[in-house]
Order: structure tokens, then C-alpha cells, then sequence
């Protein structure tokens, strides 16, 4: 096993994987910027870096700096969290290049599946179900109209190194296509610095739902279960659950021992999702990999009992999981909502400020990942998750009163800070998700305020 393991990243992911490799017994280095040197992940880590200042692309995005840090501090691995460099094949091959292990795929598969246009086309020969599109980048507006024409409306323009949900949008007929070709290449530009995009037939009311892999380099493929991330506003998850409500036993089984083919066929490594849109006629289609660790990693951990981050750090170390099928056994029902700071009267804008008083849930079977305290500074600068409130249950409707329950007791607030805590309330309560026939179309229905 590894003796110090740098964490290439911040907030709460950077705080939870620092607090496994303290189990561990693996030392832990933390790299901040100037707007994060109050972060508790600097104060529990044994040793700290600054790296830059508070501009991602000047610290949490900027490689070399990072690299030092390692090699300064002995670091012998780099964990990436999530975001950031976290899925970039370059960094990746950077890490390999100075000696340095890169906790999670080889630079190799991280480029084949980053292109997500290419990744469609593997995924597609490994047996997995995609929807029509292009599967290649598309020039221009022309090249898109005549591809569309072929696919058929509705059409989702899509950031070939997209992903988050980010660098997309939707064109219900021909005459909203050249808009929203220029919208995503935008986009994608500003977002990824690559303007490629790719076109796909666009899922009107599809439930999102992904599973998760767990592989080593020695073959062994497994999974732990599937996710609903049917919620989301502007396709950015907010509440996520397991196991997929109204998803039949063995529809679930079938479509994780699909994935486990296709992870092994691709030549995965470590811990990623396969993401799937589930269609009005029960169809399942694969739009995407992600090559790393997941914002709502935690309710699959509720519900297997297993550390995903422990089994990451294994993965690179060993080479092998510590654990195998027969081990994954899926008990009760978990969810997960997110804690965000922005202000749902005005748009969902991102909010900044200091917090003055802060109440986090607690109590039975209740989970919060966070990174906040009393007196701390919000920055503008990155990605405005405050806090992940996660539970457990036997059932997903004691399941969701506990949720419910806790997200009345959170409480963040301070001078120009908002949250959208009582927007998630209001999901929880639609009768649709009650139900479990909740829809991607149900957030934008549901008042914000």
C-alpha cells in the first residue's frame, strides 16, 4: 500500500478521501489555493501545499504545480476526487511519466472513453445499447443539419469532452438547430477549451440511472448495484437513490452484468459509473463513462457497506479489488441530496459569502459529506456543493421520511448566502417521485420557490 497519498483536489471529496487514507494508515497531503487555506481538508491532512491562487485553472487545474507538490511532500500516488483533473488523460500520463500513481484508469482508457463520441462507438461494439447520432465530431452548423436529419428530432448537441452535464443543448426541431449548435460548441469551448461536439437523439422524459463498476488490472470486473439521477435541473443531479425505484429485480441484474462486459471488454480500471438513459418503452440506451469516483458514491456505500475510496486506493496499489462479486450484497434503500449554495429565487445562481450559522443533519442512519464551518468563506471561484446529505433506510419510503427529516434540521446560513435545501424538500414531496415515477423533466416543473 501506498505511504503518502497526495489529493489533487478540494471541499468535501477531498475531505473524504483524506479521511479513509487516515483509516488506512496512508499519510495524506492536501494541495489548496488562496481561497482555500481555511479548508478543514488542510488542517486534517498531515501536510499541506499551497499551489496557486484561486482560479481552478491556476491551481486546481494547473498540473505541474501539482506534480511539485508530490515530488516536494514524497508523495508516491495522486487521488483526483472528482472534477477537475480527475478524468484528463494527459494528467494522467504526466503522473506515469514522473513515477507518480494515478488513482484511477490508465491514460489510455481515460482518452478512448473521454471522447465521448468514441466511447459511444466502443461501447457500442462492447454490446451495449447508445442512442442514433453521429458518434463523431461535427463541423458545422451545415454538417449538423444533414446528420439531424438522419437521427431525428428531437436532437442533444453535445461537448465531445463533456461531461456533468455541461457543453449541451437541445434542439426540438430543425429550426432551433443552428442556435443550439452554436450554444454547445460555446460552451464547450469555455468549458472544456474543446469546441468539438457531436449530435444524439434527445430522450424527453427518460429516467437516468447508472451502475457501478469496480475493476482491477488483473480482469476482475465487478459491480456494486444501480443509481436513479433522475432529478436534475439543466441535467445537473440533485437528489440520487439506489436501488432504481420501479426497476424490476431482475431488469437490474441484466443490465449490471452488461456493464460488467462492456467495463471488461474496454479494458477498465479502478472505480467508474456507465451511465444510461432509460426510455418510456423500458429501453436503456449507454450515453457515457465516468472514469472516476462519483459525487453520490455515498448511497451505494450505504447500501453495500464497501468504501469505494478503499477499494480505489487498492485498485492502484495492487492492482486487484479487496473484494468480489459473491462479497456485494445490496441491503435497503439509500438516497442522496445536494446541498447546494444557490439561490433558487433568482435562477439557481451560485451563491458567495461567510457563513454565520451552520446546523448539519445528524441522527440514525444519516450521512452528511461536507467541507463547511461556522466563519468560513464561500469563494466564487468553483463548484457550488456545500454539502451531500445521504441515508439509509430498509425501505425507500422510510428512506425518504428520514430524508425528510433531515434536511429539516440543515441549516446554512450568512450574508448573501442561499441554499437550496427547501427546493430539495419540495422534490422529495412531488408525488411523482413518491411514487418512483419520476422523470429528468420533473425538477424543472416544481416551483423554486
Amino acid at each position: 500500500m501506498f505511504g503518502t497519498v497526495l489529493i489533487a483536489n478540494r471541499g468535501e471529496i477531498a475531505l473524504r478521501v483524506a479521511r479513509t487514507c487516515k483509516e488506512m494508515g496512508i499519510r495524506t497531503v492536501a494541495v489548496y489555493s488562496a481561497a482555500d487555506e481555511d479548508s478543514p481538508v488542510v488542517r486534517l491532512a498531515d501536510e499541506a501545499v499551497r499551489i496557486g491562487p484561486p482560479p481552478a485553472k491556476r491551481s486546481y487545474l494547473y498540473a505541474p504545480a501539482i506534480l511539485q507538490a508530490a515530488h516536494q511532500t514524497g508523495a508516491e500516488a495522486i487521488h483526483p476526487g472528482y472534477g477537475f483533473l480527475s478524468e484528463d488523460a494527459d494528467f494522467a500520463e504526466m503522473c506515469q511519466a514522473e513515477g507518480l500513481t494515478f488513482i484511477g484508469p490508465p491514460p489510455e482508457v481515460l482518452s478512448m472513453l473521454g471522447d465521448k463520441a468514441e466511447a459511444l462507438r466502443v461501447l457500442s461494439a462492447a454490446g451495449l445499447p447508445v442512442l442514433p447520432g453521429t458518434h463523431r465530431p461535427i463541423a458545422s452548423a451545415g454538417e449538423a443539419a444533414e446528420a439531424a436529419a438522419q437521427i431525428g428530432f428531437p436532437i442533444i448537441v453535445k461537448a465531445l469532452s463533456g461531461g456533468g452535464g455541461r457543453g449541451m443543448a437541445i434542439a426540438m426541431r430543425p429550426s432551433d438547430l443552428p442556435e443550439a449548435y452554436a450554444q454547445a460548441r460555446n460552451s464547450a469551448r469555455a468549458v472544456f477549451g474543446d469546441e468539438r461536439v457531436y449530435l444524439e437523439r434527445y430522450v424527453e422524459t427518460a429516467r437516468h440511472v447508472e451502475v457501478q463498476v469496480l475493476a482491477g488490472r488483473d480482469g476482475q470486473v465487478l459491480h456494486l448495484g444501480a443509481r436513479d439521477c433522475s432529478v436534475q435541473r439543466r441535467r445537473q443531479k440533485l437528489i440520487e437513490e439506489t436501488p432504481v425505484p420501479g426497476l424490476p429485480a431482475d431488469v437490474a441484474d441484466r443490465l449490471c452484468e452488461q456493464t460488467v462486459e462492456a467495463a471488461r471488454a474496454v479494458g477498465y480500471v479502478g472505480a467508474g459509473t456507465f451511465e444510461f438513459l432509460l426510455d418510456d418503452a423500458g429501453d436503456f440506451h449507454c450515453i457515457e463513462v465516468n472514469c472516476r469516483i462519483q459525487v453520490e458514491h455515498p448511497v451505494t456505500e450505504l447500501i453495500t457497506g464497501v468504501d469505494l475510496v478503499r477499494e480505489q486506493l487498492r485498485v492502484a496499489a495492487t492492482g486487484s479489488p479487496g473484494i468480489t462479486q459473491d462479497d456485494v450484497r445490496l441491503n435497503g434503500a439509500a438516497i442522496e441530496c445536494r446541498v447546494n449554495a444557490e439561490d433558487p429565487a433568482r435562477g439557481f445562481l451560485p451563491t458567495a459569502g461567510t457563513i454565520e450559522a451552520l446546523t448539519l443533519p445528524a441522527g440514525p442512519f444519516t450521512r452528511v459529506d461536507e467541507y463547511v464551518r461556522p466563519g468560513m468563506s464561500i469563494p466564487p471561484f468553483y463548484d457550488p456543493l456545500l454539502a451531500k446529505v445521504s441515508v439509509w433506510a430498509p425501505d425507500r419510503e422510510q428512506a425518504i421520511a428520514r430524508m425528510e427529516r433531515a434536511l429539516g434540521e440543515c441549516v446554512v446560513s450568512g450574508p448573501g448566502i442561499s441554499t437550496t435545501t427547501a427546493f430539495l424538500t419540495r422534490l422529495l414531496a412531488h408525488p411523482l417521485f413518491r411514487d418512483g415515477k419520476h422523470t429528468t423533466a420533473l425538477a424543472e416543473t416544481v416551483d423554486p420557490v
